[in-house]
């Protein structure tokens, strides 16, 4: 099937989107736009990928409580965005749509465009990787490394482990859980993470966590910076 879209007064056919298309990002952008009943698609390296059916516990249900985690520390943040499936423009071949991602609003590497994109790359993303982890863990890795997001949370739901590497020196180490098992952001101050609260799905216990370390000084005083 063809979608047919009026571009400076002309009719011009596109192509339908399809898994494993290699293309430019402005003719992805195209035919990504033109076809409104795809929910998920991305341009990892010049080829596309689409996601399959969503499963709740693989994914929907994971992907809430990140999203849950996040919400907290952003409405405790002033100057910090968080999105949810945001398409974020990160070079001419990648334009992907992570789960969720952390941005500093003012004197960050990110922006937001006249049409209302993330061009560059957030702080902080996250992905939930249910049976995808060698895709989020293998070519959107080096594609997110390349570009210097600073910090990358993959949870891999079917094997109860969550990964959370920072940028350093061009590579992506694995930050350390400290010795109460909790991993905390570099980038974010205060942005703590319970990791075996969450994978037993304790949210409660997740969120007591990250309330600690939205108390503490450090998070004050990052506030503080980003106001001006």
């Amino acid at each position: 099937m063809t979608t047919t879209v009026l571009l400076s007064k002309e009719r011009v056919k596109l192509l339908p989107l399809e898994n494993g298309d290699r293309l430019t990002r402005p003719e992805f952008e195209r035919r990504y736009q033109a076809m409104t009943h795809i929910k998920k698609a991305e341009l990892i390296e010049g080829v596309v990928y689409m996601g399959s059916p969503v499963r709740i516990g693989g994914h929907s249900r994971p992907h809430a409580q990140i999203i849950g985690w996040l919400f907290l520390y952003y409405s405790a943040t002033p100057g910090v965005d968080l999105a949810d499936n945001a398409t974020v423009r990160l070079d001419s071949d990648n334009e992907p749509q992570p789960d969720a991602l952390l941005r500093k609003e003012e004197r960050g590497k990110s922006s937001i465009s006249e049409d209302d994109y993330i061009e560059g790359a957030p702080e902080l993303i996250v992905e939930i990787a249910a049976s995808s982890a060698a895709y989020d863990l293998g070519h959107k890795l080096n594609v997110y490394r390349r570009n210097e997001v600073q910090e990358y949370i993959v949870w891999q739901v079917h094997d109860r482990r969550i990964d959370w590497f920072k940028w350093k020196e061009g590579a992506y180490v694995r930050l350390e859980p400290d010795s109460e098992g909790i991993l905390k952001s570099e980038v974010f101050p205060g942005l703590w993470l319970g990791v075996k609260p969450l994978l037993e799905g304790n949210l409660k216990a997740v969120l007591a966590i990250l309330q600690s370390g939205l108390e503490t000084a450090e998070h004050q005083v990052f506030v503080r910076k980003l106001a001006f």
